[in-house]
This record gives structure tokens, C-alpha cells and sequence, in this order.
């Protein structure tokens, strides 16, 4: 029998993805929420919610769902969905894990013994050494992935190509572990060169049934991160996908394994040799695939086999109908080094519908955003999953294409060009794909920092079409005697500040010049959108106006353009002068480690303070030579985007007072930005808006 009522202890994405199963099954869902979460999608479309100090809060989640009469607990992935202790905790409260044993979990989730449990039951294996029987420092194949024992998702793995390189790979490694994991203890292994990352899914009921459900291709990553999955894999055939499979069943029952879980193999693309990466014991971000080419619900079979009912069919009844790929959105910005980002999200436009088994392509969004919302530096940066489902891979990437123009976000930058870039890329949809793949085309896939010129245009006669009253003073047409003036709006992007003139009115008949070309415009402002016609052409945008930025969103992209005083061109807040010494954070998060000490003579590209967001770190280097002259920082320290981090003095310089001067000015208080253009330059000057 199924129960009457679930909490769920994640929040974002998979949480709400949990809700829509528990309310398709009449069954009450329960959410948890820190205070800071209280707004989140999760809490707001859950049918109860239960506040806890943080979600890693084994005592305060299990009250929660003990005071709420949940029967059962539902990790979803991350957070506790790994943590043997929760699931016995669970037990030991009279509540049901939905997920597989505590001593599965124990087994998996320690790689060094999880590799010796399935090569004792006849998997393969990849060649390596673990701690503590192993000392790491002595390793010397090359190249060699360094990984978290305790760990997952990518989270702590790095590649060493020389000995040169281990020591402080491994200082790296160990501390995003215990960071991460609260386990420090690490392993390595032979770095397979251009292997391909397939998975398959296996479920397992108390009964003794253990079957899986085909694989999954994983192989575009970008440092261990996985970014565009698909089911099936375009390189596995039947006869392989038997033989994989058979190994993941067999894995699975070494460990006396329940519910749905995933084995990961690194699978050489040449030889299609296989051997056994890690298994990963829960839901995985990835599920969505593997449920549209199955037609099955991942989250009601996990629910069923909690529940202690066997698995309704077998082996032989599994098949795999047309293709699905999924692709993650994250909150990071790909022009930066995909550092994290963050903000408030303005508007929000997410493609939806269909049915998989048909004809017609099928769009699938998992999300965890809504409109108002914040996304911060606390959690991991993916926002949601963008899945299409067609009768052919071919048809598939073409419908994640069209589903990911669709999407917007704006007030956060994501990376949403990347991702339709990279699908669109050649090799990807040849099928030719390993894990190396992104990085060795990363240049072709990057979005430009610079903002188009139609974009450019549209924002400013948006802004040009705003400020209109009653007073026929604050009509902006331009007109004087003779001809209208133009009017000069100075738009600050990311790559700089940009002068756009504009004269007449928008909304009638307006002209835009534009590389010292006068062109037609016109544009309608509708309820959120934005319609510009420039000379023959018409463009759509999503709009949104925050304080003195605009937001624009067309085909997946979006642009923040801030309406900035008059002066130099190429005067940027926060922007230091070139070679100013002043180390700033490229992200908001918090300071990991300081590597220097103010009075410290440093070498340009040093390591000098490590930021940590979204957990991910990036290592801050010197900008040149000289000695640090002032540490702004210490660990532990929250920071803000550009914020002053240190500055290094060259020879001769001054001491101190280098970052006072560097402040970036508050957003939103130097706005001036448009004036008619004047007779004279005192004219100009008059006519500044502050």
C-alpha cells in the first residue's frame, strides 16, 4: 500500500519534480525550507511545509517529517540522498527511506570500496590506488583523475598530467572533499584519454528482482560536470547494451541493492572496452531521459519499492521508444570562465507540453525557479532541465534547440547560448562524443561578451519611449526649430559603455544611427515584450525594466543594459585602470583560503585567494609582480561580485590606500544617462540627469 503522506528533504528542481509524482498519486507532499528558501517554487506548490535551519539537518528533517505524519522521506539527489547515517535515522524514527539500504549506500558510497565489492562479483574495473592503504603523493602514471572517495557529481575530481602537478592537485582535491562530503579521503586512477561516460539505470525491489532500463550517454562535461545527456546512447548497440547492462545488475546485487540507482562506466570509444566508474546510489539528475524513452515514472517505481510492492514487470518488458536529450541550465556566465551568477529572476519563460510515445516532439522543463525569486551563491548554480523527446536522435537535438530559444531568464545570467551552441555543434550531432569533446571546441561554443548593435537599439529606444508625462518638456521626439536633435542614451553592458542616438518617437516614427548609418525605427511596448522594427527587420525580446537596468531576452539570450552618466566611453563602475594592481572576485561566494599576506612579495599569476560559490571554487592570481600592498579579505569572508580582494603594489608604489580609491560605486546611483544633444559642451553638462 502506498503512502498518504511524503516530505521531501531537497528543495529546487527535484523537489517540485517529486511534488508533481506525489499529486498525480493523490498523495500529500511535504516540503522543508531554511528561512532564506521560504519564497522558493518547492515550498509554493508543495501541500505542506516544514521550516529547518538548514537542509543538512538530519535531527531537524526528521521532526519535521515526524510533526507533519509523513510516513515516509524522499531525499531526492544530493544533500542527504548519499548519507547512510540519514537513511538509519529515518529507521530508527518509524520513518521509511525511499531509497535503497543504509548499508548499500555505505558500500556505494565509498569509491575505494565500492571498486573492490563489484570486482569481487566480476565487473571490471579501472587500475588505481586509494587512500589510506595507498599513498597518493608516490602515484606516477600519468595522466591520473584524482576523486573524493566519499564524493559525487564531479565535485573535487581533478586531472594531473605530471608529477609536477600532484601536490597541489591533491591539496585541491582534499579540501573540496571535506568541504563538500565532510570526507577528505581520496583516490586515483588511470585517466582513460577521450572516453565516452555511459550509465545505466537499474532498479531493484525487495523481492529479489533487479533489472535496468537501458543507458544513459553522459559525455558532454566540462570539468566533470555533466551538461547534455541523452538516452539512448548513439554509440551503444543492443548486444553491448546487454552486456553493460548485465554488469550493472550484477553490481547492484553484490551490495543487496533497493530502489533506483544508477552505474556509471568509462567506456573507451575505440575498443568499446567498459570498465566501472561509481555507482550512484539515488535519482539521478538525469532521470528524465531514461522516464521519456521508457514511458515509466522513476519517482513512482522508487515510491512503490519503498512501499514494499515488486517491481511490475521484467526485464524482457523494457523497451526503448525514440530518443531524449536533456540539457542543464545553470547560473553561470560562459563569456566569464562560467563563473556562478546570480540575481533576482525578472521574468521567467519556460516551453512546456506534450506527451512522449506520439509522433510529435515532446518538451519536458524540471525547474525550480520562479518569477521574484533570488538565486544565491549558498547552492549548487543549475536552475533547471530542458528535455526533448522525438522518434530520432536527429529530431531530438533539433527540439532541445527550439525549447531552449524559448527559455529566458532574466535578472541571471545563464548559459543557455552555450548549451544550443554545443548541440548544435558538428560532432554532437554526428554522435561523436567524449569527454573531452567541450573542452577541445571550447572556443567555437562561447557566446560573445558583446552586445549586438540590434540589441544595442532596441534597448535604447525602449528607453528613449519611457519617460512620458503630461509636461510636453518630458516629450522626447527632439523637437526644435529646423530638425529634431538626437538624443544620446549611454548603455552600460558587461563589455563596456556604449553611445546610441536616437531622435523622434519610437512608438510613431523614430530613427536610430547605428554605425554612422541613420535608420527607420518603430517599437511596440507590450505587456513584458518589446517588438522593434529597424529598417527591414523585426525583432522580439522579453522585456523587464529593474530600477535603471533593462533586461532583453530573444532565442535564449538575455542582456542587462543600465543607463549610465555621461563621460568617457570607456569608463566602467569597478572597472580599475589597466595594470592598477587591484585584485577583485570575479563572482559572489565566500573566501575560501588566503595564500598571501599583505607585505608579501608575489609573481604575476600567483595564487592569492581562493572563492568558493555555488560549490565551485576559482583560484584569484596576481595581476603582475610587486608586493601585496593591502588584503582586504580574510576566510570565511562572504564577498560580492567585484569586490576588492587585495592589491599588489609594483616597485615604488605606495603601501597602502591602493583599494580605497577602487570601491565599486553602488549599482543604481550613477544613472544619468540622457541628454539632447547640445550646441555646446556646457550645454551637455547642464543637461546630466543624476
Amino acid at each position: 500500500m502506498l503512502f498518504d503522506r511524503v516530505l521531501i528533504a531537497n528543495r529546487g528542481e527535484i523537489a517540485v519534480r517529486i511534488i508533481r509524482t506525489l499529486r498525480r498519486l493523490g498523495i500529500t507532499s511535504v516540503a522543508v525550507h531554511t528561512a532564506s528558501d521560504a519564497g522558493a517554487r518547492h515550498v509554493l506548490e508543495a501541500d505542506l511545509s516544514h521550516q529547518v535551519p538548514k537542509y543538512l539537518d538530519i535531527e531537524a528533517i526528521v521532526d519535521a517529517a515526524l510533526a507533519s505524519g509523513a510516513q515516509a522521506v524522499h531525499p531526492g539527489y544530493g544533500f542527504l540522498a548519499e548519507n547512510a547515517a540519514f537513511a538509519r535515522r529515518c529507521a530508527q524514527a518509524g520513518l521509511v527511506f525511499v531509497g535503497p539500504p543504509p548499508e548499500a549506500v555505505d558500500a556505494m558510497g565509498d569509491k575505494i570500496r565500492a571498486k573492490a565489492t563489484v570486482s569481487a562479483a566480476g565487473v571490471p574495473v579501472v587500475p588505481g590506488g586509494a587512500e589510506p592503504g595507498d599513498s597518493l603523493e608516490s602515484w606516477r602514471e600519468f595522466p591520473a583523475l584524482i576523486k573524493p572517495s566519499a564524493g559525487g557529481g564531479g565535485k573535487g575530481m581533478v586531472l594531473v598530467r605530471s608529477a609536477a602537478e600532484l601536490p597541489d592537485a591533491l591539496e585541491s582535491a582534499r579540501r573540496t572533499a571535506r568541504a563538500a562530503f565532510g570526507d577528505a579521503t581520496l583516490l586515483i586512477e588511470r585517466y582513460v584519454e577521450s572516453p565516452r561516460h555511459i550509465e545505466l539505470q537499474i532498479l531493484a525491489d525487495t523481492h529479489g528482482n533487479v533489472l535496468h532500463l537501458g543507458e544513459r550517454e553522459c559525455s558532454l562535461q566540462r570539468r566533470h560536470q555533466k551538461i547534455i545527456e541523452e538516452a539512448p546512447s548513439p554509440f551503444v548497440d543492443p548486444k553491448t547494451r546487454a552486456r553493460m547492462g548485465s554488469a550493472a545488475v550484477e553490481a547492484a546485487r553484490s551490495v543487496g541493492y533497493v530502489g533506483a540507482g544508477t552505474v556509471e562506466f568509462i567506456v573507451d570509444g575505440t575498443t568499446g572496452s567498459y570498465h566501472f566508474m561509481e555507482m550512484n546510489t539515488r535519482l539521478q539528475v538525469e532521470h528524465p531521459v531514461t522516464e521519456l524513452v521508457t514511458g515509466l515514472d522513476l519517482v513512482e517505481l522508487q515510491l512503490r519499492v519503498a512501499a514494499g510492492e515488486p517491481l511490475p514487470f521484467g526485464q524482457d518488458d523494457v523497451r526503448l521508444d525514440g530518443h531524449a536529450v536533456e540539457a542543464r541550465v545553470y547560473a553561470e556566465d560562459p563569456a566569464r570562465g562560467f563563473l556562478p551568477t546570480g540575481g533576482h529572476v525578472l521574468a521567467l519563460r519556460e516551453p512546456d507540453g506534450g506527451a512522449p510515445g506520439g509522433p510529435a516532439p515532446v518538451v519536458r522543463v524540471d525547474s525550480g525557479l520562479v518569477e521574484g525569486g533570488v538565486v544565491g551563491s549558498e547552492f549548487d548554480p543549475m536552475l533547471s532541465k530542458v528535455v526533448a523527446w522525438a522518434p530520432d536522435r536527429a529530431a531530438a537535438l533539433r527540439t532541445l534547440d527550439r525549447a531552449l530559444a524559448r527559455t529566458a531568464v532574466l535578472g541571471v545570467v545563464t548559459n543557455i547560448p552555450f548549451l544550443r551552441a554545443l548541440a548544435e555543434h558538428p560532432a554532437v550531432k554526428a554522435g561523436e562524443l567524449d569527454t573531452g569533446l567541450v573542452e577541445r571546441v571550447l572556443p567555437e561554443l562561447l557566446p560573445s561578451a558583446d552586445v549586438p548593435a540590434d540589441v544595442l537599439a532596441a534597448a535604447a529606444l525602449a528607453f528613449h519611449a519611457l519617460p512620458r508625462g503630461d509636461d510636453p518638456w518630458e516629450v522626447t521626439d527632439g523637437w526644435r526649430v529646423g530638425e529634431r536633435a538626437w538624443t544620446t542614451w549611454r548603455l552600460e553592458s558587461r563589455d563596456g559603455v556604449h553611445a546610441v542616438q536616437v531622435r523622434g518617437l519610437p512608438e510613431e516614427s523614430a530613427e536610430v544611427r547605428m554605425n554612422d548609418e541613420i535608420v527607420p525605427a518603430r517599437i511596440r511596448l507590450g505587456d513584458g515584450e518589446l517588438t522593434v522594427k529597424i529598417g527591414g527587420r523585426t525583432e522580439h525580446y522579453l522585456r523587464v525594466r529593474h530600477a535603471d537596468t533593462l533586461w532583453l531576452g530573444k532565442d535564449g539570450a538575455a542582456w542587462a543594459l543600465t543607463r549610465h552618466l555621461i563621460g568617457d566611453p570607456g569608463d566602467r563602475p569597478g572597472a580599475a585602470a589597466q595594470g592598477d594592481g587591484v585584485v577583485r572576485s570575479p563572482m559572489p561566494g565566500t573566501v575560501l583560503v588566503v595564500k598571501a599576506q599583505a607585505g608579501d612579495r608575489v609573481t604575476e599569476g600567483q595564487p592569492l585567494v581562493i572563492v568558493e560559490a555555488m560549490k565551485m571554487e576559482h583560484t584569484v592570481t596576481a595581476p603582475r609582480d610587486g608586493v601585496v600592498s593591502e588584503l582586504a579579505v580574510q576566510a570565511g569572508q562572504p564577498v560580492d561580485m567585484d569586490a576588492v580582494l587585495a592589491v599588489v603594489a609594483g616597485e615604488g608604489a605606495p603601501s597602502s590606500g591602493g583599494a580605497a580609491g577602487a570601491q565599486r560605486p553602488e549599482r543604481g546611483k550613477a544613472t544619468a544617462s540622457r541628454a539632447t544633444e547640445p550646441a555646446s559642451r556646457s550645454e551637455a553638462i547642464s543637461r546630466e540627469e543624476a
